[in-house]
């Protein structure tokens, strides 16, 4: 079982490549995470790193294709740190990014708090704390040199593989009134030709249960969702992939579309 010195060199030296662009194969054996649990109090050491409030979560994860991908059996949930956070249009480097996808998400913000208690949250609870509903853009990262091989402690620890995130304005839609699993959305880069489509229940069955899903995994680690806080719910479209240059657009229909410029 790893104590606090040990949590937190594992964090520095994932904050550490995460800063430089660098990439290890594992964490060291004296500091690897062996459970969820230990992965994520790694990952809680993060918000040492900055003097904002959290912006944030993601779920890392949500779907089969995901899960077999990375090789792990479920969902994951990460922390957005406001300074990794860009307006639509934006224009990000890619950099030393070596996943190099971006991921159309329906993200929400909460109204109130969702604190920890012993009971699970229902879908209803969860739907009833949230205020408003926004269309999104992930651009996922990790500091592993081969993150499907090191297992889900440590991709919890290494921040369920957040980098930069995208947040477009609140749709003005009813969207209560829409079925969210079976919607669908876009990524596109048009001067490629790539156009990847998918739907809401892509991510764990719809949105709405990815919702109830991470309120009930942050409240068991006694941390829970808090009003004003983001949560992105996962891609609703396989990841495209992005070269220098690249203009994504993510098409949500009516919910609205976002887009974002690689350099």
């Amino acid at each position: 079982m790893l104590g606090e010195f040990e949590q937190q060199a594992a964090s520095d030296q994932l904050w550490q490549c995460w800063q430089s662009g660098t990439v290890i194969s594992e964490l060291p054996a004296d500091r690897r995470p062996s459970s969820r649990g230990e992965g994520y109090a790694i990952q809680a050491r993060l918000m040492r790193r900055t003097a904002l409030p959290l912006f944030g979560w993601k779920i890392a994860a949500t779907s089969v294709a995901g899960q077999k991908h990375i090789n792990v059996a479920g969902p994951q949930a990460g922390r957005i740190l406001a300074e990794r956070v860009v307006p639509d249009g934006a224009t990000i480097a890619l950099g030393a990014n070596r996943m190099r996808v971006a991921e159309a998400e329906l993200a929400f913000r909460l109204a109130r708090d969702l604190p920890p208690r012993a009971a699970d949250y229902s879908e209803a609870e969860v739907s009833a704390a949230i205020g408003t509903l926004h269309p999104s853009i992930e651009v996922p990262d990790s500091r592993y040199s081969d993150f499907t091989k090191v297992g889900e402690a440590q991709l919890i620890a290494d921040n369920a593989c957040a980098h930069v995130f995208m947040l477009g304005a609140a749709t003005t839609a009813d969207w209560r009134s829409l079925d969210l699993a079976a919607h669908p959305a876009t990524g596109a880069i048009a001067a490629r030709g790539l156009r990847h489509q998918g739907k809401g229940a892509n991510v764990l069955g719809g949105p709405m249960i990815a919702m109830t899903w991470i309120a009930n995994e942050l409240s068991r680690l006694g941390v829970g969702l808090k009003a004003g806080e983001i949560v992105t719910t996962g891609t609703l479209v396989t990841p495209v992939p992005l070269q220098e240059g690249d203009e994504l657009i993510a098409d949500f229909g009516a919910l609205g579309s976002v887009s974002l410029r690689f350099k």
